[in-house]
């Protein structure tokens, strides 16, 4: 009986002692560390991607439509913007290179109303022969009175004295920029309307490059239209 209870004791003792041996570790300093020993009936934790619930779900496609929303309404705001900034009408009469009469304007559309060419200045019909040739250069760019031009209009919609400034397309042709580019008139800034400013100075720089109209170096216009104006009143 002394025997097995020894024996018993000792098994207890040995087992003890390899606990403690797997739980402590020595430095390389010497110390004695104590090292945590993992629970063998603990379940190891594995790294898992979050997955998403109902409500984070809902709130995402609620963000997605949000921003659909916006660029549509984004997207519409800029072809109204567009389409408002432009209106078809026809011409009943050329008055100069720079200058048409209109009828369809919005504001009184059974009324004729003058149209200013933006950026351009023709020479006046008092300045022979560049006058009248801008004029019949301008009839020409219009062509048949019956089909409709269109009138782009900018920044400013009025000159002083009432006139709609606009930019006249007709057949996908700005007539502003025809009439400075075969030389039969001058680009003249006119802050704000700045919309077309480098297409109309490149048409200038062309027409005084091939000496066409007033740029003719056989037979060139003398004065600016504005120089003439005022020396001319």
């Amino acid at each position: 009986m002394r025997k097995q209870g020894s024996r018993g004791s000792r098994g207890a003792e040995e087992q003890g002692s390899r606990e403690r041996a797997s739980s402590v570790s020595v430095s390389r300093t010497g110390e004695i560390e104590k090292v945590p020993v993992p629970n063998p009936q603990s379940p190891i934790p594995s790294p898992q991607s979050p997955v998403p619930t109902p409500h984070s779900l809902k709130n995402w496609l609620q963000k997605i439509a949000l921003i659909a929303c916006l660029l549509l309404l984004v997207s519409c705001q800029g072809k109204n913007s567009s389409v408002s900034n432009q209106v078809e009408v026809r011409v009943a009469r050329v008055v100069s290179g720079q200058t048409l009469e209109v009828v369809g304007m919005a504001e009184q559309p059974n009324l004729i109303s003058q149209v200013r060419l933006v950026g351009v200045d023709a020479p006046d019909l008092r300045q022979y022969p560049w006058g009248e040739q801008s004029k019949e250069l301008l009839e020409k760019l219009v062509g048949d009175l019956t089909k409709p031009v269109k009138l782009e209009f900018d920044i400013e919609a009025k000159d002083k004295i009432g006139r709609t400034l606009a930019y006249v397309w007709k057949d996908n042709q700005l007539l502003n920029e025809q009439v400075i580019k075969q030389g039969y008139a001058l680009f003249v800034e006119r802050s704000p309307n700045q919309k077309h400013n480098q297409r109309l100075e490149r048409a200038q720089q062309w027409a005084r490059i091939m000496g066409k109209g007033i740029w003719n170096p056989e037979k060139p216009m003398r004065q600016t239209p504005a120089e003439f104006r005022r020396l001319n009143r």
